[in-house]
C-alpha cells in the first residue's frame, strides 16, 4: 500500500512539474510575442476637417466595432472579462483622464489602426487592424478625424491581465496579433466607389473576417473565451443559415439582431453592424452571394 501510494505521489509531482514547465513556456511565450516590435513606416494620410468626412468618420466608426469595444463614448469598456481569457479592457480614446491617445500624432493614429502597432512599436492586442488595414486612405482619415473631435472623458486605463488560455494561444500562435499579419507595405487606394455592388460589399465585410474567417466560412473565434459559440457560416454552403436566407432576411437579422425565425444572433455579433445602411448592407449580401460554397468551419 506504501509502495503505491508512493508511485501516485511520484506521479502527481510529474503532473505538476509537466504543469509548471507548460505554464511557465506559455508565459515566456506570450510575453515574448507581446514585447516584439515593429518599425512601421506608415504612408501619410491627409485628415480632412470638413463636416462631410466628420459624418463619414463617425458613421464608420460606429458601424465597424469600435463602439463595441471601446463603449458608447470611446472612453474605454470591457471587452472580455472571463477566468480562462483573462481581463482584456480596451482604452480611452478620448482626451480625458486614462486616454491612451492624448499624445497621439496622425502617424500614430494611421499606425494603430492601419498597422496594430502602438507608439511603442509593439502590436495591439485584440485590435482588429487586419481588418482597418482593408480602409481606403479617404476613410481611414475620416475616422481619425472623428477620432479627434470626442469630447473628452475621464476613465482610468485598465490593465491588461492575461489568462491561462490567453498565454497558451498567444504562445502557440493560434490568436494572433494584427501586427504580425499584415502587409505592411501594401499600398491601400485613396477612395472606394460606394454603391450596391460586390465589390463594395466585399469591402465593407472586411469587418467581418475577424471572427467569420478569411473565407467567411465561420467556426472556433480562436480570439475568444472557449465559451463564445462558433461563428456563422456566410458562405452559401448548405451547412450554414444564409443558403436558405433572402436579402431582406439578411438584412433584417443585421438591423434587429435576430434571425428570420426569431432566435437572436450571438451575442459576440457587434451591435454596431446593425446601424449599416442599407446600401452597405445589400452590398455585403451581393458580395456573399460571390463567395464559393465551404462547409463551416473550413477556413
Amino acid at each position: 500500500m506504501s509502495r503505491t501510494l508512493k508511485f501516485l505521489g511520484y506521479g502527481l509531482a510529474g503532473v505538476v512539474v509537466l504543469v509548471g514547465v507548460a505554464a511557465t513556456a506559455a508565459y515566456v511565450g506570450s510575453n515574448a510575442r507581446l514585447k516584439k516590435t515593429y518599425t512601421v513606416s506608415p504612408r501619410v494620410v491627409a485628415i480632412p476637417a470638413d463636416a462631410t468626412a466628420l459624418v463619414r468618420g463617425r458613421h464608420l466608426a460606429e458601424t465597424r466595432g469600435c463602439n463595441d469595444c471601446h463603449g458608447k463614448d470611446y472612453a474605454g469598456s470591457k471587452v472580455i472579462d472571463d477566468g480562462a481569457m483573462g481581463l482584456l479592457h480596451a482604452p480611452n480614446l478620448t482626451r480625458g483622464r486614462g486616454s491612451r491617445v492624448a499624445t497621439f500624432t496622425d502617424t500614430d493614429w494611421v499606425r494603430a489602426i492601419r498597422h496594430g502597432v502602438g507608439p511603442d512599436q509593439r502590436g495591439l492586442i485584440l485590435m482588429p487592424s487586419e481588418e482597418y488595414s482593408e480602409f481606403t486612405d479617404d476613410d481611414l482619415g475620416a475616422i481619425i478625424a472623428f477620432m479627434k473631435t470626442l469630447p473628452a472623458v475621464d476613465r482610468d486605463r485598465v490593465p491588461i491581465a492575461l489568462g491561462p488560455v490567453s498565454r497558451v494561444l498567444l504562445a502557440t500562435g493560434k490568436m494572433k496579433l494584427g501586427a504580425e499579419v499584415i502587409n505592411h507595405t501594401r499600398a491601400q487606394p485613396k477612395s472606394v466607389t460606394i454603391g450596391v455592388t460586390s465589390e463594395y460589399g466585399r469591402y465593407v465585410a472586411a469587418s467581418c473576417t475577424g471572427c467569420h474567417g478569411p473565407n467567411l466560412a465561420g467556426g472556433k473565434i480562436d480570439i475568444g473565451p472557449p465559451n463564445w459559440p462558433e461563428a456563422a457560416n456566410l458562405t452559401p454552403h448548405a451547412s450554414g443559415r444564409l443558403s436558405k436566407w433572402t436579402e431582406t432576411d439578411f438584412v433584417n437579422a443585421i438591423r434587429t439582431a435576430k434571425r428570420p425565425d426569431g432566435t437572436e444572433l450571438s451575442p459576440v455579433m457587434p451591435r454596431g453592424f446593425g446601424q449599416m445602411d442599407d446600401t452597405e448592407l445589400k452590398a455585403i449580401w451581393a458580395y456573399l452571394k460571390t463567395l464559393p460554397a465551404v462547409a463551416t468551419g473550413v477556413r
